[in-house]
């Protein structure tokens, strides 16, 4: 809103990101020797939380370099992660703030304006997922997903004081089938609308995207829709 003349803002006290420039790629983020081998002989995934300044430079990167849609600070309250298998890097996760107002999410929930409101930090959206390109395991993707599911909460809770009780995540359509969130257990629940969350006469198009969630609780329903 700033930015469009909305508003006027005082210059920032702290540095926070918005703004900075794209990651400088260097070689901590060169291709490795592909690893091919099923998931399952990775052994045990480890699902590290980015904590210091060296690994917070190596997840923007390999983001900036080699996701899609590139590096952006996540929004809101936010979790990434460094997955590890078998000694080797092998996947970065990101988590950060929900979408304020989702039609099929909503509806799927059964929440009111209100309740949205008072409980929108109990879901968590899965805002980046990156298999880095020279890891070629088959169906290591839903494994990380049914894996950072049950780590998640916990590592959520000792940040910020509070449990999730729900996932989203928006799979754009022309590029990918989603496969792997359904092959986890996640919900597809249906599309958006193919425009911004400002835009109201749809004047900017956007991809189409599959929505999908994932209850971390049996009663995420109660706990979302409680007055």
């Amino acid at each position: 809103m700033h930015r469009d003349g909305l508003i006027v803002l005082p210059p920032p006290r702290k540095g926070n990101g918005n703004g900075r420039a794209c990651p400088v790629w260097s070689s901590a983020s060169d291709p490795q020797e592909p690893l091919s081998v099923p998931a399952g002989a990775l052994g045990e995934l480890l699902f590290r939380p980015v904590q210091r300044p060296q690994e917070s430079s190596l997840w923007n990167e390999l983001i900036a370099r080699y996701h899609y849609r590139g590096y952006k600070p996540l929004p809101g309250a936010q979790m990434r992660y460094l997955v590890l298998g078998a000694g080797r890097l092998v996947a970065v996760l990101g988590f950060g703030a929900a979408a304020w107002a989702v039609a099929p999410r909503d509806r799927s929930i059964g929440w009111t304006p209100q309740q949205r409101l008072r409980h929108l930090e109990r879901v968590v959206n899965n805002a980046r997922f990156l298999i880095l390109p020279w890891i070629l395991c088959r169906n290591l993707a839903s494994r990380i997903l049914s894996g950072i599911a049950h780590q998640l909460p916990e590592d959520w809770r000792v940040r910020y004081g509070y449990e999730p009780v729900l996932l989203e995540t928006f799979v754009e359509r022309e590029r990918f089938t989603g496969a792997c969130y359904r092959a986890a257990n996640w919900i597809h629940v249906g599309q958006t609308q193919g425009r911004g969350k400002l835009d109201q006469h749809n004047l900017y198009a956007l991809p189409v995207k599959d929505i999908y969630l994932y209850p971390l609780r049996k009663d995420f329903r109660q706990i979302l829709c409680a007055p």
